[in-house]
């Protein structure tokens, strides 16, 4: 007989954890959904599920939480007993929308430049970013670390900031270098950067934020011609990412892997736009390159965003992703800090650490619908087949340890009758109405 642990969301009830809910039969019953799990039939293998410690996040917890908040935060996050257990974390590369400041790892005067990265410094992120991305590695060393950038510094591009412009040719070679430089780095605080990406959403540039448009041809050159061989020539495992951007233009990432196929690792897509199907798409047309999932905020004009970042996961994983990678870890009771001149925002993080009374308020969805996947889908899980239909909406997966992780949701008005197959085993489970559900089926 297994062990079946069970979390539930429903309505505010989130990521109960339920016991005594599941039984255990060895025949069909004819009345019941069958929810079906083919062991059989593997798919990708599973990085893992994470967010972003953007300079904001940083800050918020390492310079406003005391120090038994913090440590419970840290622990709620990346510890998989005490907390949800992530093990993705994608880092900007310098400034965000999500940071105190405009500011890269070689920022200058105008007018002035430094080919030679003499004046390179990641001495920003030694203050809050390195030490947290290290304590999360700590508490799960399986921990996957992701960088991007928003901007180059500003003297490497035609607007002369880090707003708008674009990568100047004759920086092509420096700015390779300065990827280089930044792994090199933190490898020197014992982190390893697993991915890299080119460009955040190369195909937007906002003109109140870091930004900077790269056309397709510009991504498969820089990463064919310079990136990759400054990899090459300093030993650098780290993985490159084309496009990280929206499903909705998938011929973005098509155009560069037809430029620079063998130089590229895979892709990285956001939800902001289009249909997941476009990981599918892609994943049928290069099989060998990894599918990543590398960002989606909650945000106020989410509807029902329990039910809508559920069926997101679901759906990512689907589509072949390894990872679903949400965005800001916290944000504040003002959905900042953001730099300056941003304006209002509108996003959340996956919590609220409050500045005006400094502790930390688990007030959103996003922390505990990312706990359905990470509690039960753990690192070099593989995906293996499960339903998918108007009744139950599931991913499945094969954990290393031979436990079986499965989310699923049922959105209907009613509550569903089911038996869940695996093999020859049968387990009993009744779905409430409007709910969601992830179990962890155990040896």
């Amino acid at each position: 007989m297994k062990k079946v642990d069970v979390y539930v969301s429903k309505n505010d009830n989130l990521l109960k954890q339920v016991n005594d809910v599941t039984s255990f039969d060895s025949t069909i019953d004819g009345n019941s959904y069958q929810l079906k799990i083919d062991l059989s039939k593997e798919y990708q293998t599973i990085d893992g599920c994470g967010a972003s410690f953007t300079d904001s996040s940083a800050y918020l917890v390492n310079q406003v939480l005391n120090e038994a908040d913090r440590k419970d935060f840290m622990m709620k996050l990346f510890d998989v007993n005490e907390g949800i257990g992530l093990s993705f974390i994608r880092n900007p590369m310098g400034a965000s929308d999500f940071a105190r400041d405009f500011y890269t790892y070689n920022d200058l005067n105008k007018k002035e430049e430094d080919f030679d990265l003499k004046k390179f410094s990641i001495a920003h992120d030694e203050k809050d970013i390195i030490p947290l991305t290290r304590w999360a590695k700590e508490i799960n060393p399986e921990i996957k670390l992701m960088a991007t950038p928003w901007s180059p510094p500003g003297w490497m591009k035609t607007s002369d900031s880090t707003i708008g412009g674009s990568l100047r040719y004759k920086c092509y070679d420096v700015y390779a270098n300065y990827f280089v430089k930044f792994i090199k780095e933190y490898e020197k605080h014992g982190l390893d950067i697993d991915y890299i990406s080119v460009q955040n959403e190369p195909d937007y540039s906002p003109g109140h934020y870091p930004g900077m448009k790269m056309t397709p041809v510009e991504q498969a050159h820089f990463i064919k011609y310079h990136l990759y061989p400054a990899f090459k020539n300093n030993n650098l495992k780290t993985k490159i990412l084309c496009y990280d951007h929206n499903w909705d233009y998938y011929e973005y990432p098509e155009a560069v892997l037809k430029l620079a196929n063998d130089e590229v690792d895979g892709i990285a897509w956001h939800v902001y736009g289009g249909h997941v199907s476009s990981q599918s798409k892609l994943h049928e047309l290069y099989p060998t390159k990894e599918v990543h999932f590398s960002e989606s905020s909650g945000g106020e004009w989410v509807h029902n965003p329990l039910s809508s970042m559920i069926k997101t996961g679901i759906d990512v994983f689907r589509n072949w992703s390894r990872s679903y990678v949400l965005w800001n870890i916290a944000l504040d009771e003002n959905n900042g800090p953001f730099v300056p001149g941003f304006g209002k925002s509108t996003c959340h993080g996956l919590v609220t650490i409050s500045q005006s009374e400094k502790r930390v308020i688990f007030n959103r969805v996003d922390y505990f619908v990312l706990g359905h996947f990470s509690k039960v889908a753990r690192p070099n899980a593989v995906r293996v087949d499960s339903n998918y239909d108007d009744v139950i909406q599931s991913v499945a997966f094969k954990n290393k340890d031979g436990s079986i992780g499965l989310i699923f949701s049922n959105n209907n008005v009613y509550d569903v009758k089911m038996q869940i197959i695996i093999n020859d085993e049968i387990i009993n489970y009744v779905a409430p109405r409007l709910s969601h559900t992830s179990m962890l089926i155990k040896k």
